[in-house]
């Protein structure tokens, strides 16, 4: 379980499209903000810390199972994403992310993988970065908005971007809230393979007088599958001294890919 839960984090910031420009359409009560201008105050609104370090609670649901989780996670910036999961104090799997290699084991199954992006992105059939899995951990977009003109619209008192035009099998929009210009939801469909995905972040909290998300919930469908995610950040503390200790055991089988 651990592995599918290691698996749908990664494949979360998997999805590239690009976007930017536009006209100033009638948007009621909201500023009337072209789109350049909305996504440059989201890309403002990213979080700046050298450092990182909370507690996150996880709930997991597919149809098969129902699990909560505590989850450690410590960030360098632009440099290094460490997670531990974790289970009446029994750790389940750690993960280590860099720009350029993906590592994790999970105890249950004594099994790891350590390898590059393109590697995983093989496997998974989409392409994944660290970046994108940085992105949705800090409330940022997962999608690419600087090469692909976008319409602006409201949509419950928030801007939606849209692109101007969509890909037949990769449908995208985004909610960006006004006060803040974090996103809100994000959405991504790709009807040929069946494929939804959906994420909403439904509260931001303020830690140093910058915007992190608090609760985000991850739904995934495909086919008839569907698995959700439940995060909910405890704690957060900036530019604190944090250390990111891994290494795969000994004896450990490697997951072939």
């Amino acid at each position: 379980m651990t592995h599918r839960i290691v698996t749908f984090l990664l494949i979360i910031g998997a999805f590239m499209v690009t976007s930017c420009g536009g006209t100033k359409p009638t948007l009621g009560e909201l500023p009337n903000l072209s789109s350049s201008e909305i996504i440059n105050r989201h890309q403002q609104a990213t979080p700046q810390f050298t450092t990182l370090a909370g507690r996150v609670q996880v709930v997991y649901e597919d149809e098969k199972k129902l699990q909560s989780m505590t989850v450690s996670l410590r960030m360098e910036k632009d440099k290094q994403i460490w997670v531990k999961a974790s289970l009446l104090g029994i750790t389940l799997a750690k993960v280590y992310i860099t720009p350029t290699r993906v590592s994790y084991y999970e105890t249950v199954g004594d099994t790891y993988f350590d390898g590059d992006f393109a590697l995983l992105s093989e496997w998974l059939g989409a392409s994944i970065d660290f970046e994108r899995a940085q992105a949705i951990l800090l409330g940022q977009s997962i999608f690419n908005l600087d090469e692909v003109n976008h319409t602006v619209s409201a949509a419950q008192s928030q801007y939606r971007l849209q692109p101007r035009k969509q890909q037949q099998n990769f449908i995208y929009s985004l909610l960006i809230d006004p006060t803040h210009f974090k996103v809100t939801a994000e959405t991504l469909s790709q009807p040929n393979d069946n494929r939804l995905l959906d994420i909403r972040y439904e509260a931001y909290q303020s830690v140093s007088e910058q915007y992190f998300p608090s609760s985000i919930k991850i739904l995934a469908t495909e086919g008839n599958t569907k698995t959700s995610i439940d995060v909910n950040y405890r704690k957060i503390d900036l530019n604190v001294d944090v250390s990111f200790p891994f290494s795969i055991p000994e004896g450990y089988e490697e997951i072939k890919l």
